[in-house]
C-alpha cells in the first residue's frame, strides 16, 4: 500500500524527486523527437506505429513490421506538423526500418551504446500505444542479450529486455535511458504477461542504419550461430590474452554452416575475430559485415579452458 506523501521520509522524498526529474529531463530531451508513423496505402494511411528522428534532415528510425513493405509512410510531429516521408531501407532480421521525411527537424534522439547497459537502471519508452499519442511509461532494464525470432524466422540476438509498459502502437518508438540517450528500438510485448516487454538494441540499430545508408540495405555474412553476451572467465581472458570482460558463447550451430564446418562448436566462447575483441553479440554481428564474405576469418576460441584459431569462411546470407 502506498504512503500517503506525509508519511514520506524526507530523504525517501528526495529520492522520488530525483527520480521524477530524472525521467522528466530525458522525455523533454527525446520527447519532441518521437513521431507517429502510419504507412501509406493506395494513397492513405494504413495502420500506425512509432519511430523517432535521428538526424535533422528527417532521418528516423522506426520497426520493419511498422512499415511492413510500404514505400512511403505519413509522419506526425508532437507539435503538430506532418510530412510525409519514403522508406529507405527495411532489414525483417533486425525489424529495423529507415525513413526519411520531407523537411527540417531540429529536435533529435541521439543514439547511445547499449554495450555499457546495467541491469536495473532507469528505461523509459516513449510512443503511441493503442492511439494515445506520445505517451511515457518507465521500468528498468530487466536483462541484456536477449533474443526474439524475427517475422523472417530468424533469432534477433543482443535484445533488451525491460518491464516498461509498451502496447500496440509503441513499436518503433525509443527506449530511453536517464542520460536522455536512446539505448533500444521498442519491438516487441508478450500478449498476456505483465512486465515483459523487448527492445531491439540500439547498438545493433547503428549498424543496420549505416547499412542502409551507404547500400540501401543490410549485407551480412552468415556462419550459422545463435549466441549470447556473456562474462568472461578471467582463466579464459588470461588465456586468450583479451582485455574485454565479456564475449560471446554460442548457443547454437546449425548443421552444415560455415560455423560447423569449420569445426565451431555449442558451446564455444568466442573472444576475438582477425584479432580483433569480441565483447558481445552487437560486435559478432558489426564485425560479420560483407566485406567477411568468402573470406577465411580467423575466430580465436576458448574450447575447456584451451584456446585454439579456427578459420571461418563466411558466406553471403540468403
Amino acid at each position: 500500500m502506498a504512503l500517503p506523501a506525509t508519511d514520506l521520509q524526507p530523504h525517501d522524498a528526495g529520492l522520488l524527486d530525483a527520480y521524477s526529474s530524472t525521467v522528466a529531463d530525458a522525455v523533454d530531451r527525446v520527447g519532441p523527437a518521437v513521431c507517429r508513423i502510419g504507412p501509406i496505402s493506395d494513397g492513405r494511411a494504413a495502420g500506425q506505429g512509432s519511430g523517432f528522428v535521428i538526424a535533422p534532415d528527417g532521418l528516423i528510425v522506426t520497426n520493419f513490421h511498422v512499415v511492413g513493405e510500404a514505400r512511403a509512410v505519413r509522419v506526425a510531429m508532437p507539435d503538430g506538423t506532418s510530412a510525409e516521408g519514403r522508406v529507405l531501407g527495411r532489414d525483417a532480421d533486425t525489424d529495423i526500418a529507415l525513413v526519411r521525411a520531407d523537411g527540417h527537424f531540429p529536435d533529435i534522439a541521439p543514439l547511445g551504446d547499449s554495450r555499457r547497459l546495467r541491469r536495473g537502471q532507469i528505461a523509459i519508452a516513449i510512443g503511441n500505444p493503442l492511439g494515445f499519442e506520445w505517451t511515457v511509461t518507465t521500468g528498468v532494464v530487466s536483462a541484456l542479450g536477449r533474443s526474439m525470432r524475427a517475422s523472417t524466422g530468424r533469432l534477433i540476438d543482443d535484445v533488451i529486455q525491460t518491464d516498461a509498459a509498451l502496447n500496440p502502437g509503441n513499436s518503433g518508438g525509443p527506449l530511453v535511458s536517464s542520460a536522455g540517450e536512446v539505448i533500444g528500438v521498442n519491438t516487441a510485448m508478450i500478449r498476456g504477461a505483465q512486465g515483459i516487454a523487448f527492445a531491439v538494441a540500439s547498438n545493433t540499430a547503428a549498424f543496420v542504419i549505416t547499412e542502409i545508408i551507404r547500400f540501401g540495405r543490410v549485407r551480412r555474412a552468415f556462419i550459422g550461430v545463435s549466441a549470447d553476451t556473456v562474462a568472461l572467465p578471467r582463466r579464459a581472458a588470461l588465456l586468450s590474452q583479451v582485455t574485454s570482460r565479456t564475449a560471446v558463447r554460442l548457443r547454437s550451430v546449425e548443421t552444415g554452416a560455415p560455423a560447423a564446418k569449420a569445426g565451431l562448436k555449442e558451446g564455444d566462447i568466442i573472444v576475438a575475430i582477425d584479432g580483433h575483441a569480441v565483447g558481445g553479440v552487437d560486435d559478432l554481428v558489426r564485425m560479420l559485415d560483407s566485406e567477411k564474405i568468402e573470406r577465411e576469418t580467423v575466430f580465436t576460441v576458448v574450447r575447456r579452458s584451451e584456446v585454439s584459431q579456427v578459420t571461418v569462411t563466411p558466406a553471403a546470407r540468403a
